[in-house]
């Protein structure tokens, strides 16, 4: 469980249905984007590639590994992090509230397989900083002041959140006959070659990516491959994240997760999100990567961290990049098996990374992008944009294949219509917790019509979308929308619901729409965002809250608190306290079923002491 106390966002407005304008600065109480990560718009940026702030920090620097010319793509092309400041305007207009960067850890300089460690993930020093992503002149050391302090403050000041890119499990390949040279803010404390107090572990390379064994304790590639087992280890790597942590960094992103077993990460996370409460992590499963598997689920619900949902972003690039004649049903089957996560809601959607081709080398159209985009922006998760795909960067070369799926930042064209859809549908992740926080409800799907309703309290956000090159139409019988006149956030369409319905709806050729209205939203003194996993339910069945106070009902289940219904998996909703802030209160859940008595959890009553202000999360399963 996590507690962090809230703060006002800036004034932005967003239409709602009948014309009604929503301010964010109305909403504080329920914009809480120190805890709340399920609001955020992250863009993830890969530091070589996007934009050069500082033309002089090559001349300190080894020109060997560095291409001006920008033809050799494994080199070092420019990029820094005075890049990414100068262009913080463009991204806060965009929308974009978080980012991701790669790795900024010192690199070991050197070319393996012809490829620099432009990426980030050869690590030498992780107490210090890349020089080539610094401005000329300054430390690499950590506790130094620098341009990266600069990028904190920053973002900081546009209310948006730095997410650092790390990696546990390796260090570097054997460049020049040095492998795996660790230093400890540039004092030596490992060396594969020479392992005397057993830093790495001293296995052959990965052969079968499927045998478990060889996944955890053989190497990668050839990166030379830490031994978790080592406490030094462990306090090293530990030690130094708390020190980016404490520079600012608001989140994690972890590399290669299922190289090191479930048991680390619970030390890892555990550690860090005592150092940070607020601390929001995610990481890198990979492919294979389905919910029925078991494995990424079970990582997910027991590591205390979220992931990359590569399954969903496998279905969307089949259904829409590639026009699989399953269509949205392979999207269907995703969201179908959102209960074998316990924070689905909390998933990173994405169409493409710097892993594997970008979604336009696949499918070149930008309608067909666009489609996708939309329906990352508007399904469960916390949806990632990569860098350059509101401009369509993309280099299809070798079908866009590493490293071509990296090219260089070219144009900040904030006129797109990718650019504005983003900017548009981030609000709206911020002013309808339908869309953030809320339930999944399919209304009307097809192999090349999608049609969903994101639902939380009173608030809704109906999506459709067209994957077909021909204009489709369709009824709704139920659209769950309060009647009125509604406004295409997308589109300058206007459509009228009329007793929950919408009779003859219209898709263009490859068009998407989003329809939205904004109820009211939770306020109080102290907000719990209660989430209840592991329980069965029947429609019809309700989870509610009780406890030893008013907000609670005083143990009357008449006046508890009802959650809301999520997936199979996950009830959830976000109790108001005014009387009871600053109190100790006792709590239990309890299940209310037709024509049966309530059930309830059968535990002792479970206590929490409230804060007197702000917002708590609590991750609670059901006790049978």
């Amino acid at each position: 469980m996590i507690y962090s106390v809230e703060f006002k966002s800036k004034t932005n407005s967003l239409a709602a249905s009948n014309g009604q304008t929503v301010c964010e600065d109305k909403i504080e109480t329920f914009f809480s984007p120190s805890i709340e990560f399920r609001q955020e718009t992250i863009y993830f940026i890969l530091v070589d590639r996007f934009y050069e702030g500082d033309l002089t920090k090559h001349e300190a620097l080894n020109p060997e590994y560095y291409d001006p010319t920008q033809e050799h793509w494994c080199k070092y092309w420019g990029g820094d992090l005075q890049g990414i400041i100068d262009k913080l305007d463009y991204l806060e207009g965009m929308g974009i509230t978080a980012i991701w960067i790669s790795p900024l850890f010192e690199q070991v300089e050197g070319m393996w397989c012809d490829m620099t460690a432009l990426h980030g993930y050869w690590p030498r020093d992780f107490k210090r900083l890349n020089p080539r992503f610094l401005n000329k002149g300054e430390s690499t050391t950590l506790n130094n002041y620098t341009v990266f302090d600069r990028l904190i403050a920053e973002m900081h000041s546009r209310s948006m959140k730095l997410i650092l890119d790390i990696v546990c499990n390796h260090s570097s390949p054997d460049i020049n006959d040095c492998k795996g040279e660790l230093y400890d803010d540039g004092v030596k404390i490992a060396d594969f070659h020479n392992d005397v107090n057993n830093w790495y572990h001293h296995n052959e390379t990965i052969t079968d990516w499927h045998d478990e064994w060889q996944q955890l304790y053989c190497e990668i590639s050839g990166l030379a491959t830490f031994n978790e087992e080592n406490p030094d280890f462990r306090r090293y790597i530990k030690s130094a994240i708390k020190e980016w942590l404490d520079k600012g960094v608001d989140a994690l992103r972890i590399d290669t997760v299922k190289h090191m077993p479930l048991w680390f990460w619970q030390e890892f996370v555990g550690d860090m999100q005592a150092h940070k409460p607020s601390l929001f992590v995610f990481g890198e499963v990979g492919i294979p990567c389905h919910p029925w598997d078991g494995k990424s689920a079970n990582l997910t619900n027991k590591s205390g961290m979220s992931i990359l949902d590569y399954c969903l972003c496998g279905a969307i690039r089949s259904a829409l990049a590639e026009k699989a004649p399953e269509g949205f049903n392979l999207i269907h089957n995703v969201f179908e098996a959102d209960y074998y996560y316990n924070r689905a809601t909390e998933l990173i959607t994405f169409i493409d990374n710097h892993d594997i081709p970008r979604f336009q080398s696949i499918n070149p159209d930008p309608d067909i992008l666009r489609l996708a985009t939309l329906l990352i922006m508007t399904c469960r998760g916390i949806p990632c944009i990569t860098y350059g795909t509101e401009q369509y960067l993309h280099n299809d070369t070798n079908g866009g294949e590493e490293p071509y799926n990296r090219p260089m930042m070219e144009k900040w064209d904030c006129s797109t219509r990718l650019y504005q859809d983003l900017h548009l549908l981030s609000k709206l992740r911020r002013l309808n917790p339908a869309v953030s926080l809320g339930s999944h409800v399919e209304k009307y799907i097809s192999a090349d019509i999608y049609c969903y309703l994101r639902r939380y309290q009173d608030s809704r956000c109906l999506v459709a979308m067209n994957r077909t090159e021909h204009k489709v139409e369709l009824s709704l019988e139920d659209t769950e929308l309060k009647d009125g006149e509604y406004s295409c956030l997308v589109s300058d369409r206007q459509f009228v619901v009329k007793d929950g319905k919408i009779l003859k709806l219209e898709l263009g050729p490859k068009q998407g729409i989003v329809l939205s209205y904004i109820g009211n939203h939770v306020k109080g003194k102290m907000i719990v965002r209660a989430q209840l996993n592991g329980i069965a339910t029947k429609i019809g069945e309700t989870v509610v809250v009780t406890g030893d106070c008013p907000e609670l009902g005083n143990w009357d289940l008449s006046k508890a608190y009802p959650l809301e219904y999520i997936n199979q998996n996950t009830w959830f909703g976000e109790i108001p306290f005014n009387e009871s802030a600053g109190r100790r209160i006792v709590y239990k859940y309890v299940l209310l079923r037709k024509n049966l008595p309530p059930l309830r959890e059968n535990l002792v009553n479970r206590s929490w002491i409230l804060a007197d202000q702000g917002t708590v999360k609590w991750y609670d399963s059901w006790a049978y």
